[in-house]
């Protein structure tokens, strides 16, 4: 069932404050648990783990003072990223064209609501005989899941391309189809040979239910949107059967990651296994890769334990070569290696099942702009959705090459 629009009541963000903080001691971190698990005043961005660490924190207007109060208190050095967080959400709004945009308006200057995306995608199969349109299914809210095949040659291996897990990760789901536009359109012979050598999977947004909630209700909810108690959703890339409900993840269901009600809980996951268990050797798949936001990371299996992944070496030196083709266009600087060395521990996510269960040996993650102590957040503005897309244009060539080069595709 379709929820009902929420349009008209949106949760704003009026004065709201970004902090970024220095944990330098253990009773930071446990003064930062403590007021996690206490404040719903409090969003963090990361969970408090350990001394010598930085966190961002969302601060509530009405708290501010208060917090401002418990820096000082327990010596925490701290500062403000963002004095209003909702200027941020109000300027990019100047650049989200409206939900009757039709396809022919679609563009890499704005950002587009999920009717528009799909209408984009349907409107491809009429233009490119080579572009089909897939559904891996319907989510919570009914909604279809809705993705495109690109396959110019017979027996060509597949790469597929999930975008859009997190619902407020906007730059995700428009550089999945700024890559996809490329691959259609571009001249540059390496671009070309791509898109005639390898099949091609995108899903958008993987998430279409929390996609639309952010542009109708509140524009950072990141979590699915099925019901659980008092609170609503699931974080779906903590809902996957890898180390599920370990590390790194919520058993309480208010939590930005939380990881559901059991293991695959959650439509759109199960979705997303089903289709990866029913197509990763039918189709070739040799590559999987998830477009996240925000830090500038590219990394690879593990994220819940520090156990390399056989392959270790190999998805290193793609991962070494994807961020140097990357940084060359843009000078936009990149940290790379396994998940839980670069970025934090977590469980449950779909780069490490389609790993572990899905058997595809080359699964990587991408944190999109902005750097890890950004003030746009998930709030990129809609003048680096073409940049971005150039640069992880950039780093797709360079992931498809070196792993070509190391027999991934033979």
């Amino acid at each position: 069932m379709m929820a009902a629009s929420t349009s008209g009541n949106q949760a704003r963000y009026d004065h709201y404050r970004l902090y970024r903080v220095q944990l330098e001691t253990d009773r930071h971190v446990q003064v930062f648990q403590d007021l996690e698990a206490k404040s719903d005043s409090c969003t963090f961005y990361g969970h408090a783990r350990q001394a010598g660490q930085q966190l961002t924190i969302m601060v509530a207007a009405n708290k501010v003072a208060d917090f401002e109060d418990l820096l000082d208190r327990f010596l925490v050095k701290g500062r403000v990223l963002e004095y209003n967080v909702q200027s941020r959400i109000d300027s990019e709004a100047k650049n989200v064209k409206p939900v009757t945009a039709g396809p022919a308006e679609f563009d890499w200057n704005h950002y587009f609501h999920l009717e528009t995306i799909y209408a984009w995608m349907d409107d491809l199969t009429q233009k490119h005989p080579s572009v089909s349109v897939l559904s891996l299914g319907n989510s919570y809210e009914g909604r279809p899941i809705k993705g495109v095949k690109l396959s110019r040659k017979p027996d060509n291996k597949a790469i597929f391309v999930e975008g859009g897990i997190h619902a407020r990760e906007w730059i995700s789901p428009v550089t999945v189809t700024f890559i996809l536009n490329q691959l259609l359109t571009s001249t540059d012979p390496k671009i070309v040979q791509l898109s005639n050598d390898y099949d091609w999977i995108f899903f958008p947004t993987v998430n279409p239910d929390g996609y639309k909630f952010t542009f109708e209700g509140d524009r950072l909810w990141r979590k699915n949107r099925k019901p659980y108690g008092l609170c609503r959703g699931v974080d779906l890339n903590r809902n996957f059967d890898s180390n599920w409900g370990g590390i790194g993840s919520s058993a309480d269901p208010c939590s930005y990651d939380f990881s559901g009600g059991s293991v695959f809980s959650e439509p759109e996951a199960v979705a997303l296994a089903d289709f990866i268990r029913n197509n990763a050797e039918r189709e070739r798949i040799r590559t999987y890769i998830a477009l996240h936001s925000y830090s500038q990371l590219l990394m690879f299996p593990f994220g819940h334990t520090t156990e390399k992944v056989r392959n270790y070496e190999h998805l290193q030196s793609i991962t070494d070569k994807a961020i140097a083709a990357l940084t060359a266009v843009h000078g936009t600087s990149f940290q790379g290696g396994s998940k839980h060395e670069t970025i934090y521990p977590s469980s449950g996510g779909s780069i490490d099942w389609a790993y572990q269960e899905g058997k595809i040996p080359v699964s990587l993650t991408f944190e999109l702009r902005g750097p890890p102590d950004s003030t746009d957040m998930f709030i990129l503005p809609a003048e680096q959705i073409t940049p971005v897309g150039e640069e992880t244009m950039a780093a797709f060539v360079a992931i498809v090459d070196e792993a070509h080069r190391l027999g991934y595709y033979d």
